[in-house]
């Protein structure tokens, strides 16, 4: 799906995957957020793969990544889950430690493998996320409107399923264009993209990981940072300066790990796509240690 990368398919456990992989050199998997697939970089993912061997993979439930339905509480699905699976993902791809770029909820599949696999994981860089305890305790305040899906998708099934896909393209449509901080920041071909890889085969994959969350994953993350377990490499966090609700993010993320750099860049919600030279500069110069 983007240009130049070499896709296979590839079973860990319950799960069919269809990873892409171009360049060469040290290699880095970048992990896409909801509700898009790993699509998200092709504005990003070349350029890096000038100097990396960059690996690009639709998360578990999303896009062509095929798995079994998830239980009552997102079972099957939770950050720690989806991590493992993806770490004998890249194994079976011969990388047995690279770096990893998560945006959104592939942000918290990417710092949930490097707390839980910190032997795997050499460098971390997330987007417009703070960790998932941290979310829900702020979500209280005025920017929890902004936040529908935590709740919204994490009600027992199939009632999200069946709203979601009632009003699918709708949904999908009004996200793109009001989440960034220009409407037309995703362009159509994005969108198109976008669109085919949200049907009523994978928005159940979707809400099941916003289940995990609400269910599975802030208690991780509770119990992790009550232990005082810190993330061991070193992480970089960007996020869109339109975002308010993240300018605190480096103090956030300061409390879970030693080594914190980073910065807001142009844009909303959608750094790949909002700010991508300016994302591709900053990784470059990250990843290069």
């Amino acid at each position: 799906m983007i240009e130049g990368f070499d896709y296979s398919r590839i079973e860990i456990g319950p799960t069919t995957y269809r990873p892409g992989v171009a360049g060469g050199g040290p290699p880095v998997l970048l992990l896409h957020g909801f509700p898009e697939t790993h699509y998200c970089w092709h504005r990003v993912a070349p350029s890096l793969a000038a100097g990396h061997t960059v690996v690009v993979c639709d998360l578990k439930g999303y896009g062509e990544s095929r798995s079994q339905p998830g239980g009552e509480l997102g079972e099957g699905y939770s950050n720690r889950d989806r991590a493992s699976e993806l770490v004998e993902l890249m194994r079976a791809l011969s990388f047995e430690r690279f770096s990893l770029v998560g945006h959104d909820r592939g942000g918290r599949v990417s710092y949930r493998m490097a707390l839980d696999h910190p032997e795997v994981v050499e460098r971390l860089c997330v987007l417009n996320i703070v960790p998932t305890v941290d979310q829900f305790e702020r979500m209280a305040k005025g920017a929890s409107l902004g936040y529908w899906p935590w709740y919204f998708l994490a009600q027992p099934p199939p009632f999200a399923e069946r709203v979601i896909s009632a009003s699918a393209e709708y949904v999908l449509r009004d996200i793109l264009e009001s989440w960034p901080a220009t409407p037309d920041a995703i362009s159509q071909e994005a969108t198109e993209h976008y669109l085919r890889g949200f049907t009523a085969e994978t928005i159940p994959g979707m809400c099941a990981d916003y289940r995990a969350s609400f269910h599975i994953d802030r208690q991780m993350d509770a119990e992790d940072r009550s232990a005082g377990r810190r993330i061991q490499c070193p992480v970089l966090v960007h996020w869109g300066a339109a975002e308010t609700a993240l300018a605190d993010s480096l103090e956030v993320w300061g409390s879970w790990a030693g080594a914190v750099d980073g910065g807001p860049l142009p844009g909303g919600h959608f750094v790949p796509e909002e700010a991508p030279e300016e994302l591709i500069g900053s990784l470059r110069r990250f990843l290069a240690g």
